[in-house]
């Protein structure tokens, strides 16, 4: 194939080199109305057969245990303070219920960290489940 630089001396008729895309573009508009028409009607509600009446009422309320750490990193169960070998013993009789009471943890901003992981890891070790941290809103400046 030659390309036309300049002009020509011949009486030949100069070649096109464009494309012709206008069969390219027919063929893409059939297949887009195809899709169209083929891509079944969407619905935006959902059907849902909800229960009729009221639910049952929950009168049992959870049993919680608040152990607190204050200031000068002293454990607190209940409210009493307690030292590591009974705040054990106090978490294992808990683990052993068969009905496990929510552990609210409270630690003071000034704790020891170490003091606040020690008790929240013998928590766990010990198989308590339902444990909440609370009062992190001391914690956001």
């Amino acid at each position: 194939m030659s390309m036309n630089v300049g002009s020509s001396t011949s009486d030949e008729p100069e070649v096109l080199m464009d494309i012709n895309t206008t069969p390219l573009i027919d063929v893409m508009l059939v297949l887009l109305v195809m899709l169209i028409i083929t891509i079944p009607i969407q619905l935006h509600s959902v059907n849902l057969e909800m229960p009729v009446g009221a639910p049952p009422t929950n009168n049992i309320k959870p049993e919680k245990v608040q152990i607190d750490i204050d200031d000068r990193s002293i454990v607190y169960w209940q409210g009493l303070p307690v030292n590591a070998q009974e705040l054990e013993l106090k978490m294992k009789a808990l683990a052993l219920s068969p009905n496990q009471p929510e552990v609210h943890l409270r630690p003071n901003k000034a704790a020891s960290y170490a003091v606040f992981a020690n008790v929240l890891s013998s928590t766990k070790r010990l198989g308590l489940n339902k444990i909440a941290v609370i009062g992190s809103e001391q914690f956001v400046r």
